[in-house]
């Protein structure tokens, strides 16, 4: 049986977390699954597969993307991040998750890959967000064992440290 030209793999280039990455999908295979099993990147989680639970959630060229719902082959030549680049290094972990620790806003985990990228995203543009705003950025987001408590605390506290660092730095610059 002769295979259908749109049934071969096709070579994806594409920057991942700061870095040049590349690899092979088929047309169909979908971005978490292409992450997690080619690239090894898999602090992507795979939850629902229908875009509702937020448990994978990336950056894909600045915009928040449901991995689930999105084709591996869309990100060609496009720059992704995900919950791999929020740590500055393997043994330190970023404002977010560190906050995150301090306030156990975590349990089983799974959610929060997804939850951390959605926050870190927010925050960039957001610096000085109200509990409300939170509340409101982790309505797309299913957490089955925090009660969203703890992520709302972290996140404003994270928030907070991150403007005080943004303000030193200011003033460092000045």
């Amino acid at each position: 049986m002769r295979r259908l030209q749109s049934d071969r793999r096709h070579h994806i280039r594409f920057t991942l977390n700061g870095s040049a990455a590349h690899g092979e999908a088929e047309p169909r295979m979908l971005l978490t699954d292409f992450l997690r099993h080619q690239i090894g990147a898999t602090g992507t989680h795979v939850g629902c597969e229908h875009g509702v639970c937020g448990a994978c959630t990336v950056v894909v060229d600045g915009m928040i993307t449901r991995a689930c719902l999105m084709l591996a082959v869309q990100i060609d030549g496009s720059e992704v991040r995900t919950v791999e680049d929020l740590a500055p290094s393997r043994d330190r972990l970023g404002v977010l998750q560190s906050a995150f620790k301090r306030h156990h806003a975590l349990q089983c985990g799974f959610c929060t890959a997804g939850i951390l990228m959605s926050l870190d995203h927010f925050l960039r543009d957001h610096p000085a967000p109200d509990e409300g705003d939170i509340r409101d950025l982790l309505s797309g987001h299913l957490c089955r064992c925090t009660g969203y408590t703890p992520i709302v605390r972290a996140a404003l506290d994270a928030a907070r440290e991150l403007a005080g660092s943004s303000t030193n730095e200011e003033n460092t610059h000045a």
